[in-house]
């Protein structure tokens, strides 16, 4: 009988609690709009972030919140963005493509080695102790943006640098993330002139290291100040837009050839 009362007291006690929160969890749920089921639906779940969230799911929950537009992702592109855009019953309106573009022209014939890397072969722990390379701007050419890239868009070239397939791409900046040297950038598809350069060494010391380097010398600054400028030795185009097409020639005067159309770059030998 002593036993059988704790046991009987416990047993009333957990059903009372029971009781208490479901009556709790119906009063405090929160009704989810049907719509977000519809629109996580029709996204790719590559769940990759490029739209700033967590997941395709988080994603659907505040376009349905209306904090984030219709066109947000750009795995699912175009299509996708029309479908949303029905579910929520607004107009998606034009979102240009993005793809991921190469800031460097460092290859295995461009740039000098400094010595033998017998490290870690990735980007990121070559990066740590310089790698092998005299430019420590530079690709280190250990692919990791391969690695990381869900979509098999990058592929490492026969000159050691990846080549992004941009018939494959997606933008959903993966790549972005993985380069320990902030060497890829998203850029719209029609934003065909790149700076391919990242280092911000002198004249003479950048094309010491690297023949396709940017040696400051203001060329493409004079073809065309209005969109372009020199920061910190390195050119930057600070405003695409404001490039005049009959104004690319000039441009492309660059001794080095550190800036120039995408299409120069896009055919990759590899």
């Amino acid at each position: 009988m002593e036993v059988f009362i704790p046991i009987l007291t416990m047993a009333v006690l957990g059903f009372l609690f029971s009781i208490g929160l479901s009556f709790a969890y119906q009063k405090l749920k929160v009704e989810e709009d049907p719509k977000v089921e519809k629109i996580n639906e029709i996204l790719p779940q590559a769940n990759c972030g490029a739209c700033g969230y967590s997941g395709c799911r988080a994603f659907a929950e505040v376009v349905t919140q209306g904090k984030a537009v219709v066109t947000g992702c750009p795995v699912g592109g175009e299509e996708v963005s029309i479908k949303i855009a029905e579910i929520m019953g607004t107009e998606a309106g034009k979102a240009e493509r993005k793809v991921a573009r190469l800031h460097c022209r460092g290859d295995n014939e461009a740039a000098k080695n400094k010595g033998l890397y017998l490290g870690i072969t990735t980007c990121y722990a070559a990066h740590i102790i310089g790698g092998n390379k005299q430019c420590v701007y530079g690709c280190l050419g250990y692919g990791d943006c391969v690695d990381a890239c869900p979509f098999d868009a990058i592929d490492m070239g026969d000159k050691g640098l990846p080549v992004v397939d941009e018939d494959r791409c997606t933008a959903c900046g993966k790549c972005v993330e993985a380069c320990p040297r902030n060497l890829f950038e998203l850029h719209p598809l029609s934003q065909n002139i790149i700076v391919f350069c990242r280092s911000l060494d002198g004249g003479a010391a950048a094309k010491k290291s690297c023949k396709n380097a940017c040696i400051s010398c203001g060329i493409c600054v004079r073809a065309c100040p209005e969109a372009i400028a020199l920061e910190n030795n390195l050119a930057v185009i600070k405003d695409y837009k404001k490039i005049d097409p009959e104004k690319i020639p000039a441009i492309e005067k660059c001794p080095t050839d550190a800036i120039g159309q995408i299409e120069k770059e896009e055919t990759n030998e590899g």
